[in-house]
């Protein structure tokens, strides 16, 4: 329980006595560094009812909380506001339950409860995962694990993009281009390999456009009537109707592209417990389109194709299926949302999805309510801004996209240049030297990622985020390593005396700041933020790193003194360790 849990019942029953009212929305807050005070009461709201100035009606709540508890300490109103000091024994006493917790923070999962479901990831086979996969897969994952950790068990799934025209473009490339190269013969892997057609497909049919437009063709009619797109497009046709010459390839490719995605989510440190295939779903999607167009929640135009109209909604008509009869996204989307709640015990499904998608996402509840599907008020979008690079930095093969994986190499080689100039690799195997490296270039390229709210757009920039200097994920690696030599360096220590503790008021802030964990996790799960976990650890560790330029941690003559303070460097390591894992980052315990 937080300490405004504790406090507010016990200023509910003072402000009824004083002031003969029931006060509605007590409001809390954290006080501000430049006052004395662990929590600040809001008095402001209060004033209607006192009938007397901010100062004088902080005061007479102060004393009735000196009174009335032995909770608080000490006050101090400061204009419209009452900062309330806490017992230093209930800060010791907090400690004492960290201490005594080896999973601090961390709620046991409740397998009474129904899951939660995330997807995220979801990428196209006909291409590699590029940065804007990177921050999807980082905020999927660490959202999964933060909600793990307040207690529901949680469904991690993405739903692969393996059919449809984008597909095909590649499929026909190959064919015509590939001379039958595979990822063994050509040395790529798979996914960079069927990319490498779509790019053919795109640059050949320019070709094709640009020369009929010389003789006459306008632009419209150049993109349609195209050979290579009428080609694709009957592809496309040929693979809906089972078409085995055309599935056969479509199965092989995949194939490759899934191998090389594998890769990739392993260097990232991601993983999924369903893979969900449109070409699966969307047939279901396609069944629900027919029961809704019975059901006039849908209607079909003179040209075959069907649409909804959600005008009166405040949105527009949407087309959900195509005049020849092949699905579109929405389409896939309505029957991988039914297959799921079908599928597995969940109360909620959350989509990680950029925020380009916003439309997407309000059509597609929309109607999936309007279909009668109840749990459809339980669908959120994770809206998150896009990532980019500052200009000119690491272009990919084709010089618009950064490729994921060469974005991963390069941090991995960053971090080892930027370890071996500051020395941090001295007296280290080539071994350990290796995987340090990953550690930190991983940490690096996670922690800067997700320490920005994933509302907002982004720019990466390689060079800030390997810095063991300042908010970043090896700064804070740094500091857990540091601790972990104390620990070394001390030993066995005696058991220690908590009698003897006279806590120091710094210390006394750790406590408070490491008591704040559980709280965080929660707040950072109900907001879908690792942010909110990333700026926690970087706060606790500037706190620590304070407390340890100003105490000696093991110097002090006084062996239960040194065992006390190793135990407060050691609970703020573990509590760094199990917030970083909550983001996906390992800390070293050598550095």
């Amino acid at each position: 329980m937080q300490i405004q849990e504790i406090l507010l019942p016990v200023v509910e029953e003072i402000i009824e006595k004083l002031y003969q009212v029931k006060p509605q929305n007590l409001e809390f807050q954290a006080t501000r560094k430049e006052f004395e005070g662990d929590i600040t009461l809001v008095v402001f709201p209060l004033l209607r009812f006192s009938k007397k100035g901010p100062e004088q009606t902080g005061e007479e709540i102060g004393q009735a909380l000196i009174n009335q508890s032995d909770l608080v300490s000490a006050f101090q109103p400061v204009k419209g506001f009452l900062n309330i000091t806490i017992n230093p024994n209930y800060w010791v006493n907090k400690f004492k339950e960290i201490v005594n917790n080896a999973d601090f923070g961390i709620t046991k999962i409740d397998p009474t409860k129904p899951s939660v479901m995330v997807e995220y990831s979801s990428p196209n086979t006909n291409k590699p995962l590029h940065l804007g996969h990177i921050r999807n897969n980082l905020l999927g994952y660490s959202v999964s694990k933060i909600i793990e950790a307040t207690g529901r068990k949680v469904e991690k799934v993405q739903v692969i993009n393996d059919r449809g025209i984008h597909i095909c473009k590649s499929m026909l490339a190959w064919q015509k281009f590939g001379n039958a190269e595979t990822p063994t013969s050509s040395g790529l892997k798979g996914d960079h390999l069927v990319g490498k057609y779509y790019v053919a497909f795109d640059k050949a049919y320019k070709a094709e456009m640009a020369a009929m437009i010389e003789a006459g063709a306008t632009k419209e009619e150049a993109a349609k009537k195209a050979p290579l797109m009428q080609e694709a497009q009957q592809m496309l046709l040929k693979w809906e109707a089972g078409d085995q010459e055309v599935v056969n390839l479509w199965k092989t490719m995949n194939l490759w592209v899934y191998a090389g995605f594998d890769q990739t989510y392993n260097a990232l440190g991601v993983s999924f417990d369903k893979n969900y295939y449109e070409s699966e779903t969307y047939i279901l999607g396609k069944e629900n389109v027919a029961k809704g167009l019975k059901e006039g929640v849908f209607y079909q135009r003179e040209d075959g194709s069907v649409w909804i109209d959600l005008t009166e909604d405040g949105l527009d008509e949407k087309i959900v299926l195509r005049s020849d009869g092949t699905s579109v996204y929405m389409t896939q989307d309505i029957g991988t949302a039914i297959s799921r709640f079908e599928e597995y015990n969940i109360d909620s499904l959350t989509y990680v999805v950029g925020n380009e998608q916003e439309y997407h996402f309000k059509v597609l509840f929309l109607i999936l309510k309007k279909l009668g599907y109840s749990w459809a008020d339980q669908l959120h979008h994770l809206s998150y801004g896009m990532v980019d690079l500052p200009s000119g930095k690491m272009k990919s093969r084709e010089g618009t996209v950064v490729d994921a994986d060469d974005l991963i190499a390069q941090m991995i080689t960053s971090a080892k240049e930027t370890s071996e100039e500051l020395g941090k690799l001295d007296g280290f195997d080539e071994d350990y030297k290796s995987r340090l490296n990953t550690m930190i270039g991983m940490a690096a390229l996670k922690y800067f990622i997700l320490k920005v709210d994933p509302k907002k757009r982004m720019v990466f920039n390689p060079e800030e985020s390997i810095d063991f200097n300042g908010n970043t994920g090896p700064f804070i690696q740094y500091a857990y390593a540091r601790i972990q030599s104390l620990k070394r360096k001390a030993g066995e220590m005696p058991a220690l005396q908590w009698d003897a503790i006279k806590p120091e008021k710094e210390e006394l802030e750790l406590f408070r700041e490491m008591s704040q964990f559980p709280a965080i996790i929660h707040e950072a799960a109900q907001n879908f933020s690792p942010s909110e976990v990333a700026s926690y650890a970087y706060q606790l560790v500037k706190m620590f790193n304070s407390y340890y330029q100003n105490f000696t941690i093991l110097g002090s003559e006084d062996e239960n003194l040194n065992a006390y303070r190793l135990e407060i460097a050691n609970q703020v390591a573990e509590i760094i360790k199990r917030a970083m894992d909550l983001i996906g980052i390992s800390c070293p315990e050598r550095m």
